[in-house]
């Protein structure tokens, strides 16, 4: 069981290496291909994290106005829970002040039957029941010592409001500094009393002082450049944070934020403040049964701070990151380009002849045999040629080996040249023979081949004194058969071989060719005196 996982994971291991390899062919092969596809990838991972980032941003924003929706109406629920307290108050001391024995009760009795509800209110900046004629009638114990009876209220807008409409109901005045506080800025709310008969007798006045509203706004902090506002419905404003330019008390209905404000009870938006050029987020509710306007506006700048920081790390490791994949992916698609180039040019030197760039044996036997199995397969004809330089060992002798190898080269330029398809192999087969394999090539096509190239040697005429010619010629011998005829590539060649005996035994310079049928030849083998095969002479040249 043991041998049998062993075995199974070597058969994984190998399997692994050769998609490994197969891969880094592939890359080697196609390094453009390979680049642009580690670029893809970076430019694919970039997009997605700049998404999430974008995504990121608008959550934030998201995120933000939901924060601010929530601040409104936590603001605007205490205003409307005071505002109820307030009106309450106003209603109890209206009550009172329109019986007729509240006012025949001793002072201080009076006091508690007025006011007795006003005391849990807070932030009141005074309470009072002013007469028809515009002067304090009674006042809350608080405001008792402040009051002066010659002061008139019968020019504020809460006291005409009150005596012109027996409907006016709760009155909400506009900010005023109040003249029995020291100016302190206050807003005045009212219910009208009304005499036994009906007609107008005074207004119970509650006066709320602003900086109930501002208090409401400083436990806030959203940002620096963040503002938080309460508004009225004319634009006054009541209270900011930070404190406004202009000041508490002064209109901002000139502003496009306010027409915004004005015409929708509740929403949220995105603008640039015409005062400071700022983009905020702007979510606004009217506060019910009043005429206020809550107000949160968190600058953009101070909503996406944290944002910010996080994106540009993000920004900055996805760059680096992202550009060093882009440069290995270049940088390994040439790598393996070079290695594969590397590869094949070592290939390429191992199935080829140093001295004459023709192929060597070795490549001959592989491609030999593979042609003899395509020819059976495809029922073609398959020629062989054998060449060997006449009287070699002579032009060595005479002109040293320096020459001989020259020789060599030329000799294999022409055998090249000769056999010019892309299908045809030009071989050294060993010292100065030559092998061509022609496939698809009949015996008479071949022997041309043959004969061509012996020509274009001769015609050269590369000088070698001491023999017939007179320079330097080769003998040829042609091979050709028509597979499946038994016998094999290596016979095919030995026959080749014999035939080019015969035509050095026949004197040399010539090609003698034969359609060979599978008999007569033994496959060419080094054997132990240097002499290949049963055919062979003891000599060549």
């Amino acid at each position: 069981m043991q041998k049998r996982v062993l075995s199974l994971r070597l058969l994984v291991r190998r399997w692994a290496f050769a998609r490994a390899k197969a891969a880094t062919r592939l890359i080697g092969k196609y390094p453009f291909f390979a680049g642009l596809s580690g670029t893809l990838v970076a430019t694919v991972m970039a997009i997605l994290t700049y998404a999430a980032l974008y995504e990121g941003r608008a959550e934030e924003l998201r995120h933000a106005q939901e924060n601010s929706r929530n601040l409104v109406q936590l603001i605007s629920n205490d205003i409307a829970r005071n505002v109820e307290i307030y009106d309450l108050s106003l209603q109890a001391v209206v009550t009172a002040a329109q019986q007729p024995q509240t006012w025949s009760l001793p002072e201080a009795l009076r006091q508690r039957v007025l006011f007795d509800r006003a005391t849990a209110a807070s932030r009141l900046g005074g309470a009072y029941v002013i007469d028809a004629t515009g002067h304090v009638k009674a006042a809350h114990s608080s405001a008792l010592e402040a009051t002066d009876a010659s002061i008139s209220f019968a020019d504020r807008d809460y006291f005409i409001a009150q005596q012109r409409d027996p409907q006016a109901g709760l009155f909400f005045s506009k900010p005023y500094r109040s003249r029995l506080r020291g100016g302190v800025l206050t807003i005045g709310l009212t219910r009208r009393i009304n005499a036994p008969d009906g007609t107008f007798a005074g207004v119970a006045l509650l006066g709320v002082r602003l900086d109930y509203f501002q208090q409401l706004l400083e436990r806030i902090d959203l940002g620096q450049g963040s503002r938080l506002f309460i508004l009225m419905r004319d634009g006054t404003l009541l209270a900011s944070q930070p404190p406004s330019l202009r000041g508490a008390g002064a209109n901002y209905a000139d502003l496009p934020n306010f027409a915004i404000f004005s015409r929708r009870a509740v929403g949220s938006y995105t603008l640039q403040s015409a005062l400071d050029g700022v983009e905020r987020i702007y979510t606004f509710s009217h506060v019910v049964n009043s005429p206020f306007i809550v107000v949160v506006a968190p600058a953009v700048e101070d909503v996406l701070a944290g944002w910010r920081r996080r994106s540009y790390i993000a920004l900055v490791v996805t760059t680096v990151f992202g550009g060093a994949w882009v440069l290995v992916s270049w940088v390994l698609a040439f790598a393996l380009r070079d290695k594969v180039v590397a590869e094949g040019e070592l290939m390429r030197l191992a199935v080829t002849d140093p001295l004459t760039g023709l192929a060597n044996r070795r490549a001959l036997d592989s491609r030999l045999a593979a042609e003899w199995h395509h020819a059976v397969r495809e029922r073609t004809p398959l020629s062989v040629l054998f060449f060997d330089i006449d009287h070699f060992k002579l032009f060595n002798d005479t002109y040293g080996h320096a020459a001989g190898d020259e020789v060599l080269a030329f000799v294999a330029g022409r055998i090249a040249s000769g056999s010019r398809r892309a299908t045809d192999l030009a071989a050294r087969f060993g010292g100065e023979e030559f092998a061509v394999v022609l496939p698809g090539t009949a015996l008479d096509a071949a022997t041309r081949v043959a004969e061509k190239i012996r020509k274009r040697i001769e015609s050269d005429n590369l000088t070698l004194s001491g023999t017939h010619d007179g320079c330097v010629t080769v003998s040829a011998g042609c091979a050709s058969c028509n597979p499946p005829v038994g016998g094999s590539a290596a016979k095919l060649l030995a026959a080749a071989d014999r035939l080019l005996y015969e035509a050095k035994d026949a004197g040399r310079n010539q090609v003698r060719s034969q359609q060979w049928t599978g008999e007569g030849a033994q496959p060419l083998v080094d054997s132990e005196d240097g002499t290949r095969g049963r055919d062979a002479p003891a000599t060549r040249g």
